[in-house]
């Protein structure tokens, strides 16, 4: 397996494991989301896992937050803002070692404090992060009111 910094030429590819992960994003807005990681990556990292055969079959994103994060006293904390590995390839180490990259990129930007969230229904995700380390800090549901026309 190779993990590698997400580039233009990774774009189809990109576009296809997005979708997979967050799949009533749309196409569209996922291929201008990457457009915009690419011009202007900011405080994020974005990597691509492929395998031998070149095949694209998991994604980090992550980034920089400078805000509170729940669950965490230093700052800025390293941020797992989606994970996806290919249901075909899952328990073969991919995720670990696309968390393991951004652990490693974490570091070098003086983070201290790695974080993660998932769906309170997602248990899938929860064992995962588990299984990598993470430690649950809380459960929150957030709530909305419509104040106006």
């Amino acid at each position: 397996m190779r993990i590698a910094v997400a580039t233009q030429a990774d774009t189809a590819d990109w576009t296809e494991l997005r979708q997979a992960l967050w799949p009533n994003h749309g196409l569209k807005a996922h291929e201008a989301d990457i457009a915009a990681f690419l011009a202007a990556p900011g405080d994020t990292i974005n990597l691509i896992a492929r395998l031998p055969d070149g095949r694209a079959v998991g994604l980090a994103e992550a980034a920089l937050r400078h805000d509170y994060v729940n669950g965490c006293k230093t700052s800025p904390v390293a941020f797992l803002e989606g994970i996806y590995v290919s249901p075909d390839c899952r328990r073969l180490g991919i995720a670990r070692g696309l968390v393991a990259a951004v652990e490693d990129w974490g570091r070098a930007q003086g983070c201290m404090e790695f974080a993660s969230d998932a769906a309170l229904d997602n248990l899938e995700s929860h064992q995962m992060h588990g299984a990598l380390g993470f430690s649950e800090t809380r459960r929150v549901v957030y709530f909305r009111k419509v104040l106006g026309p």
